[in-house]
């Protein structure tokens, strides 16, 4: 049935001669399937997981009991409790539980120059820790060795993550989603270079989650987080997509890793379908799920 009369029941009850009111045709009918995240993930679509830490002098010696990076025998400390939350709910994504694990803000042996993108086991070639578990050790292991320094300049890390998300580019598949988790205490001092870092990265197969750590002013981070509006770059380019979810970490001291866990990662789902959609990309080797799917009782 292409066609329907329009039917108004008082005309129709008050008058002998009435047909109908007019008549909807339909000209063209297109249907348009929208993948959902569970789609892409079935279809083999791997969330690559990237973690940046702040290294910066503002988080204090970590010697000392008040540091933010102070390593308590029992307590974890508030940089390992974000990245054990989220790094534990990701790694069920990545089939090799490799991560690559970078630093930002400190003075790096052997030279003590500051690094803004280096690897925490301080192996450029190979920056990937094995698990949540071997970026918490390579972690620990690394800030006795390190100069806590600073600016906060987090467009570094942000561009290293997407040169790699760019070359994922180029297969025009659904195979690779990267995700760069950024631990930070403080205000960041290259706003200008992130938001256009930001606004580059929108156009790629990529998400950047920022927690907050500690008690700073955290309004910049808002900003970048793009719910209020649009976060565009200097010269006025608006982010393709908003990318960037900001959860400060005081708002959960107090709750359970899965409260933290469900906040920070609440918009991922969303971004990877929304990159992916936009591009008219369909997630690989759908056959056998959507087979398997359809049939489920």
């Amino acid at each position: 049935q292409v066609q329907w009369e329009c039917i108004n029941p008082k005309y129709k009850a008050k008058k002998k001669n009435y047909k109908n009111s007019g008549i909807v045709i339909l000209n063209q009918c297109k249907i348009h399937k929208m993948h959902s995240f569970l789609d892409y993930i079935m279809g083999g679509c791997q969330i690559q997981f990237t973690v940046a830490i702040d290294f910066t002098a503002s988080n204090g010696d970590p010697r000392n009991s008040c540091s933010l990076h102070y390593i308590h025998p029992y307590q974890p400390n508030e940089y390992l409790k974000a990245l054990v939350a989220v790094g534990e709910i990701c790694q069920d994504y990545d089939s090799d539980k490799m991560f690559p694990a970078f630093g930002f803000g400190a003075r790096i042996p052997p030279e003590y120059k500051v690094s803004h993108d280096f690897a925490i086991n301080f192996n450029e070639d190979n920056p990937e820790c094995a698990g949540i578990q071997g970026v918490v050790e390579a972690y620990q292991s690394c800030l006795p060795k390190l100069q806590l320094y600073g600016p906060t300049n987090i467009a570094p890390i942000i561009q290293k993550v997407a040169k790699s998300a760019s070359e994922e580019t180029n297969t025009k598949e659904a195979s690779q989603y990267f995700i760069l988790l950024i631990l930070t205490d403080g205000v960041i001092t290259d706003m200008a270079d992130t938001r256009e870092a930001i606004v580059h990265a929108s156009h790629l197969p990529m998400s950047v989650i920022i927690v907050g750590v500690g008690n700073a002013d955290f309004s910049d981070m808002q900003m970048l987080d793009g719910d209020d509006g649009i976060l565009r770059s200097p010269k006025g380019e608006p982010v393709l997509r908003d990318i960037v979810q900001f959860v400060p970490f005081r708002n959960f001291k107090h709750a359970s890793p899965a409260a933290l866990a469900k906040s920070v990662l609440a918009e991922v789902p969303n971004q990877v379908v929304d990159y992916y959609n936009g591009k008219g990309i369909k997630p690989k080797c759908m056959s056998e799920y959507e087979s398997s799917r359809t049939l489920a009782p």
